[in-house]
């Protein structure tokens, strides 16, 4: 069934014309991975599949990644030809201009539409935090990262988190390559704060000072980074093309404005966890509403623009 399935796909995209989407990817034990989706219409309908999931042998450069795609399809009598247009993420080897995979794919297919993938892209601006912000959430990942380390610290959280009758026993771990783990990081970190600096103060005075301290920036990210995770998952599945990817985050630009506007004014409808904060004074919310909110709005409306 398996071989069915891949030849049926294979005979028609050499017949048609169609899209690719690439992503490069590390596993658990080192391997490099490569990743290939293919796009095309198909009764008057977009479909969208897996060509390939193959192994890099070597290196991760943009001519090994070009060599692998090239040897997949030249395996299967796919013309290279029949490719419209190649979404991948901002990596070097992807992009480079002299070196990177987009470079020797136009080198053979001259006609061919480059496009950075929207949803990195939305990745990318809501990376631009204030130092403020930034100071804020490295010391959350690494209050986290203290009592994940060791075995015995967090079996002894998750003691102290039963004493205290939390609904949470273990926070989560951040992982830079997994989008949303950021704002379920910080959501979990949120809930469990009182216990957290608790149990910091045992082991570590100094970090759970500086853990107390950003009280209000840890609920205040904890918010933005839910609505941002919201966001992500809408440019994400089946049938996503730009054009939808645009409305949404069209969309979202246009919220961020409204919540600007609104957190300025010490309406906090749509931050919850900031709302239940004591004592956040004017100007907090005037830095919030400000710097951040403001770039992330800037970035975003840049993407529209592709």
């Amino acid at each position: 069934m398996l071989s069915d399935v891949e030849d049926k796909l294979c005979s028609e995209l050499r017949s048609t014309h169609f899209a690719i989407q690439l992503d490069e990817s590390t596993l658990r034990d080192s391997e490099a991975l490569l990743l290939c989706y293919v796009l095309f219409i198909h009764d008057q309908e977009i479909v969208e599949e897996m060509l390939f999931a193959c192994s890099l042998e070597t290196d991760m450069k943009g001519s090994s990644i070009f060599q692998t795609l090239g040897k997949c399809f030249t395996d299967k009598n796919i013309p290279m030809e029949n490719i419209l247009a190649c979404a991948t993420d901002g990596a070097p080897a992807m992009v480079g201009r002299q070196r990177g995979f987009i470079a020797f794919l136009k080198n053979q297919v001259p006609s061919v539409f480059a496009i950075h993938c929207v949803v990195h892209r939305q990745h990318l601006a809501a990376k631009a935090l204030t130092t403020r912000l930034h100071t804020s959430l490295q010391t959350a990942i690494k209050a986290v990262n203290k009592i994940k380390v060791s075995s015995l610290h967090d079996r002894l959280f998750r003691q102290l988190c039963q004493e205290n009758d939390e609904a949470f026993e273990r926070l989560l771990l951040h992982t830079e390559v997994r989008w949303l783990s950021k704002g379920a990081c910080l959501t979990r970190f949120h809930a469990l704060f009182s216990t957290v600096v608790e149990f910091l103060s045992e082991i570590d005075t100094e970090l759970s000072e500086k853990v107390n301290a950003i009280e209000h920036d840890v609920a205040y990210l904890t918010d933005i980074f839910s609505i941002l995770n919201d966001v992500n998952k809408q440019l994400q599945g089946d049938h996503m093309t730009l054009i939808k990817a645009k409305k949404v985050i069209g969309a979202f630009v246009t919220k961020v404005t409204l919540h600007r506007g609104t957190l300025g004014h010490r309406d906090m409808y749509h931050f919850p966890r900031l709302a239940k904060e004591t004592a956040v004074s004017d100007e907090e919310l005037l830095g919030w509403s400000g710097s951040f909110m403001k770039e992330v709005a800037s970035q975003l409306a840049h993407v529209m623009q592709l």
